[in-house]
């Protein structure tokens, strides 16, 4: 929950290479923006979202990150 506060409130000071987490969709926003607005507190939130399965998303946030990806091919469907 820190780190997406940080994040979202543009303060993030982490140099993580990759970052792995989940797309939010509607409940998710709406916990997360509970929490943000003070209205709930890290423990509630985490304890709405236990039970979430929200989608994969990766960010590649450096160079360095990038440079490891390799185009393997493609397949047309």
């Amino acid at each position: 929950m820190d780190f997406i506060l940080n994040c979202r409130s543009g303060k993030d000071s982490t140099d993580y290479d990759l970052v792995v987490g989940g797309v939010v969709n509607n409940k998710v926003f709406n916990t997360v923006e509970l929490f943000f607005d003070g209205l709930i507190d890290k423990i509630e939130a985490i304890n709405r979202l236990r039970y979430e399965k929200p989608n994969l998303q990766i960010c590649f946030r450096t160079e360095k990150s990038l440079s490891l990806l390799y185009f393997e091919g493609s397949e047309t469907l």
